[in-house]
C-alpha cells in the first residue's frame, strides 16, 4: 500500500527550530523532505572528522573556507549537516545564508555506524543536488568511497580506495590525499 507522506521544506524546518518544536540541542537534518534523526558520534568518527579537516585547511589553506557538521542548503527539501564542507571562501563566513551546491568544493562524510545511508540515501540527494565531489570515509573498513559526475539517477562515477592510495579534490587536483592520513594510525 502507497502512503500519502507529507514532506516539510527547509523554511518549514526552520520554523520547527524557532517554536521549540525541534529542540536546539536534538540531532537532525532535513533529507529529501524528512526529519532524520543523526547517530551519535562515536570516537572513532569524532577523530576520523577532525584528523581530515586539519588535514585539509593545512593543505589548502586560504583557498577554502572547510566547516565541520554545519548546515549546507541543498535545495528547498534538504538541509544536511555534513561531517566535513570544503566552501569557497565567503567573507561573511556564510552568515547571511547556509552554502548552497554551487559555493560547495567537496563534501565528506565519515562512517562508522551509518555507511549504508551515507552511500546510498545521501549520496542520491548529493547527486541529484549537483554536488560534483562526494566522499565517504569509512572508518570500520579503512576505504574511501569517492563519488562524482552527479545525475538526477545518482553518481555515474564511485571509486573505493583502500588506505594507502591518494586522491585529490576536483577542485584542488595538486592537493593530494592519502587516505590513511584520514584515518587512525595502524602501530
Amino acid at each position: 500500500m502507497l502512503l500519502d507522506v507529507r514532506l516539510f521544506t527547509v523554511k518549514e524546518y526552520h520554523c520547527m527550530a524557532e517554536a521549540g518544536i525541534l529542540a536546539p540541542d536534538e540531532r537532525v537534518e532535513l533529507l529529501a523532505g524528512h526529519i532524520i534523526k543523526m547517530a551519535a558520534k562515536g570516537t572513532p568518527h569524532s577523530a576520523a572528522t577532525t584528523r581530515t579537516e586539519k588535514l585539509l585547511e593545512n593543505r589548502l589553506g586560504e583557498q577554502v573556507l572547510v566547516r565541520v557538521q554545519e548546515p549546507v542548503r541543498l535545495n528547498d527539501l534538504s538541509e544536511p549537516e555534513p561531517d566535513i564542507a570544503v566552501l569557497i571562501p565567503d567573507p561573511l563566513y556564510y552568515e547571511d545564508h547556509h552554502p548552497t551546491p554551487s559555493e560547495v568544493y567537496l563534501i565528506i562524510e565519515v562512517a562508522d555506524t551509518n555507511l549504508d545511508r551515507d552511500l546510498n540515501f545521501k549520496a542520491g540527494i548529493y547527486a541529484q543536488s549537483g554536488i560534483a565531489d562526494y566522499w565517504v570515509l569509512d572508518v570500520s573498513d579503512r576505504q574511501l568511497h569517492v563519488f562524482r559526475e552527479p545525475s538526477q539517477d545518482g553518481y555515474q562515477n564511485e571509486i573505493i580506495l583502500s588506505d594507502n592510495q591518494t586522491v585529490s579534490p576536483l577542485a584542488f587536483p595538486n592537493c593530494i590525499v592519502t587516505v590513511r592520513e584520514m584515518l587512525r594510525p595502524i602501530p
